[in-house]
């Protein structure tokens, strides 16, 4: 991370508290503050760096807090990652998913490594990982200008002057290939007892953009298309200073707030996440943890808080100089321990073996995280920022991770409210999908062709 003198921050990582009073707060189980949690990410701002002696006390405590309220199982779903299109104008320099939208289309000329996917070809890819045994689709994409809610948008954003520059958008027939609407894509992605998690904050904006209409409009025509449970991405820091920096084309901190409350009203569970490890610096982070506690206080609907560290080796804020890495093992640590000792009505906390790796993802289960992800069986977001830590894990591979330090391996359904425990020695493979019957989600010969692909890509 930069200075943060470089971005002229309000917010800075200076406190009245001590850590030893912090510390006690988050032993005694009582509410943390925002300076409490600063103290509790820097191990002390009255001194440099993080104090590896006071960084395992916070580790411990959280650790214990993780035991009192899940106990020893670690979840994880059968899950598939389809994500509909790369294509995307926002600019946020953060992200290496996105390739340009004008490069999308017909007459662009232009080879790109991206892709749009239409309903019937995210239909075919469900129906395939269903088939397979996994349970959640799960649906982040980019902001293509031909996307819209349904026919009905479609008819209001084409009466726009120049509505390229006014609302981000152009005709379906100007683009390769036609995304079809956010309504069709979520019947496609949704169909034979799916359940569909998709359509962050920013996708609902989207969604609405160019209209009257309100979040509770979107949401409520999605989930009467099939929509089930919202992704909480594309908070990244819910502090708008930062927004300003990494993200100055998003909505802000306000209109996050108030998408994830439209979800909530009409009966969307959904998950909170925080990037973190770019610009910002450990008031933000404190800050973010009292937004999501702030919207579970007044919604109660989030299911998991999931912090994503920023994988930065190809973003655009690393290639400009604008970082120069991202997170430290020991802020990865901290980062879930606070995590779970501020947000004291989340039960859960998730590690990501993606962002971690395998044996960091583990370590985060011994300092409060509970959760370890899904199967995935494809990811695009992580990888083209230059992650290297894989883009599948079997049942099999859960069962023997989670094992290994001394936890239960659990299958769980998207809201947690179905659980199976992995028992004896497999092969194991799902059984909560709706057409799952415990067969593993990959073949022998399938496993061993991904393996090899994955030293070849190394």
């Amino acid at each position: 991370m930069q200075g943060d003198d470089e971005f002229g921050f309000e917010h800075v990582p200076v406190t009245g508290q001590s850590f030893e009073n912090a510390l006690a707060t988050a032993r005694d189980g009582d509410r943390l503050t925002v300076d409490d949690a600063v103290e509790l990410f820097t191990t002390g701002t009255a001194t440099e760096g993080i104090d590896e002696r006071r960084k395992e006390l916070v580790l411990e405590a959280a650790d214990r807090r993780r035991a009192e309220v899940v106990g020893e199982e670690v979840t994880f779903v059968a899950n598939l990652n389809n994500n509909v299109t790369t294509a995307c104008n926002t600019g946020c320099l953060f992200c290496n998913f996105k390739d340009t939208a004008a490069n999308f289309e017909r007459d662009s000329g232009v080879d790109h490594p991206g892709f749009t996917k239409t309903p019937a070809e995210s239909r075919a890819i469900v129906r395939d990982a269903l088939d397979r045994g996994i349970y959640e689709v799960t649906s982040v994409s980019g902001l293509h200008p031909a996307f819209a809610l349904d026919d009905e948008h479609h008819e209001i954003l084409r009466g726009y002057d120049d509505a390229a520059s006014a609302v981000n958008y152009k005709p379906p027939e100007r683009y390769d290939t036609d995304p079809g609407t956010y309504v069709e894509q979520m019947r496609a992605m949704s169909r034979d007892g799916a359940h569909l998690h998709s359509m962050t904050p920013e996708e609902a904006y989207h969604a609405v953009r160019g209209t009257d209409w309100d979040y509770d409009e979107a949401y409520g025509r999605l989930k009467d298309a099939g929509l089930a449970s919202v992704p909480g991405t594309a908070a990244e820091i819910l502090v708008d200073e930062v927004r300003e920096v990494i993200c100055p084309g998003k909505m802000d901190t306000r209109a996050w707030l108030d998408a994830m409350e439209a979800a909530a009203g009409v009966g969307l569970p959904m998950t909170a996440t925080m990037m973190y490890g770019h610009v910002e610096n450990e008031a933000h982070r404190a800050l973010h943890l009292k937004r999501v506690r702030d919207l579970q206080d007044r919604t109660g609907n989030i299911t998991e808080f999931v912090p994503l560290s920023f994988v930065h080796e190809t973003t655009p804020l690393y290639e400009r100089g604008i970082v120069d890495g991202g997170a430290s093992p020991a802020e990865d640590e901290l980062m879930i321990a606070v995590s779970r000792l501020f947000l004291d009505n989340v039960e859960h906390v998730q590690s990501s073996w993606v962002k971690y790796g395998d044996a960091g993802g583990l370590k985060m289960l011994s300092c409060g995280a509970d959760d370890f992800m899904g199967t995935i069986l494809s990811e695009e977001i992580t990888k083209r920022a230059g992650g290297g830590h894989g883009e599948f894990r079997s049942f099999d591979d859960y069962a023997e991770m989670i094992r290994a330090v001394g936890r239960v391996p659990v299958e769980r359904s998207t809201d947690y409210e179905r659980r199976r425990v992995l028992r004896g020695d497999g092969p194991h493979g799902p059984t909560l999908g709706p057409r799952a019957d415990g067969t593993p989600l990959l073949s022998p010969g399938e496993r061993a062709g991904r393996a090899d692909a994955a030293s070849a890509d190394d």
